[in-house]
């Protein structure tokens, strides 16, 4: 069984054929599995008796059903839960795989033995907790009272699990603290990007020593992409009479964020041919991917790395940067003087620049992309069950 392709059941609160879900990740995570693992069944996504429920909160604005959805699954969890021990009884699985919705798998009883395995970027109380979370603050105060009982609840649920993946070592080292997980139980597998990455073969470093230093911001929302302290570094750079330019694609700064050495994109749609190599071709073209975000891991510097494109990012959340390997994560604090010192270093020393830029697709090629993912999960899901056969 375990050299064969796997019946896998998928179980998300939200649609991985919708590519918008969880910011792709979903839709990347589903298709990984089918390319790599086996062959995957999405379960619905029904409350089952209590389903009504789940349709009203639809219907409130997006800011409280995102907020309110995943609580009031969790407090209705043994009702629902009936519903998914009934959909899984149809059929027989080796594997449950749940990503980002760790509140499904709350009690659910499984009508016989099932591999569960669980992945994010993130869990509710590490982000909470974290320097991610308390930047952007809680919408909702009153949902402080739940958060001991949320907690034990993610710590059941992850206790239960026979694999939890993290994408991150920031997030694995405090999920194996906060919820006194097992080393074999508890691994870190980096994600990919939601670029088709270009051949290498067909990438050429752009000269850092000709014409304008390239910086690039990609992102839907400015401020939370880190815009302003990205808009910061860029009159850093001008401030010392140096040629700079930001291009930014996904958003729209305010005025006072803007100048005339920018390029603003509000939104290229990648299904237009020409769009897209616009899109392209600004990645091709930049020197830094520029991005302070606080965000628990960013898609971007992974989509960066695939155009050999080095990042600078603060070092916050599991950002999946490597220092001197695919760009610089500088400390939480540092200000816009200490990324243009970077951009200077390199531009000091082309030769420095180069390396790093090869060193930066390398990193993509060997542990930034879904297919590195997929077979990694693969050999962990199937080292697993052979385990357990050897056990019975």
């Amino acid at each position: 069984m375990t050299q064969n392709r796997l019946n896998i059941a998928y179980i998300c609160d939200l649609d991985p054929l919708e590519s918008w879900t969880f910011s792709g990740g979903n839709s990347r995570i589903y298709k990984a599995l089918q390319d790599h693992v086996g062959d995957v069944d999405i379960l619905s996504r029904s409350w089952g008796s209590v389903e009504p429920v789940r349709r009203l909160i639809h219907r409130a604005p997006v800011a409280i059903n995102l907020r309110v959805r995943w609580r009031m699954q969790l407090l209705l969890s043994r009702l629902i839960a009936r519903k998914v021990k009934k959909e899984l009884s149809r059929k027989k699985y080796d594997v449950l795989f749940c990503p980002f919705s760790f509140h499904t798998l709350a009690n659910l009883d499984l009508p016989y033995p099932i591999m569960k395995v669980f992945t994010s970027d993130a869990t509710q109380t590490i982000y909470r907790q974290s320097e991610v979370g308390q930047a952007f603050g809680s919408y909702l105060s009153l949902s402080r009272y739940l958060d001991p009982w949320v907690m034990r609840h993610e710590k059941s649920v992850f206790q239960a699990n026979d694999l939890n993946l993290w994408p991150s070592d920031w997030l694995k080292d405090q999920a194996d603290v906060l919820y006194d997980l097992k080393p074999e139980q508890s691994h870190m597998v980096p994600w990919g990007g939601g670029v088709t990455a270009p051949p290498k073969d067909s990438l050429s470093i752009a000269p850092i020593t000709d014409g304008p230093v390239r910086l690039l911001l990609v992102g839907r929302n400015w401020f939370a992409k880190g815009g302003a302290a990205t808009f910061a570094v860029l009159q850093a750079l001008l401030n010392r009479d140096l040629d700079a330019h930001l291009t930014v694609i996904g958003c729209v700064p305010p005025p006072e964020h803007t100048c005339e050495q920018m390029t603003i994109h509000p939104s290229l749609d990648k299904a237009k041919p020409d769009e897209l190599a616009v899109f392209e071709d600004a990645y091709r073209q930049a020197h830094f991917m520029v991005m302070p975000s606080f965000e628990s891991y960013g898609f971007a510097f992974c989509e960066a790395s695939a155009y050999g494109l080095p990042s600078l990012c603060l070092r916050v959340g599991g950002v999946p940067v490597l220092d001197g390997v695919n760009g610089f994560a500088l400390p939480e604090g540092s200000d816009a003087n200490a990324f243009a010192d970077k951009i200077v270093y390199h531009l000091e020393r082309p030769d420095v620049y180069a390396a790093l830029c090869g060193t930066t697709r390398q990193y993509f090629e060997d542990r930034l992309n879904w297919d590195a993912w997929g077979l990694g999960v693969a050999r962990l899901i199937k080292s697993k069950l052979h385990e357990k056969e050897l056990a019975q």
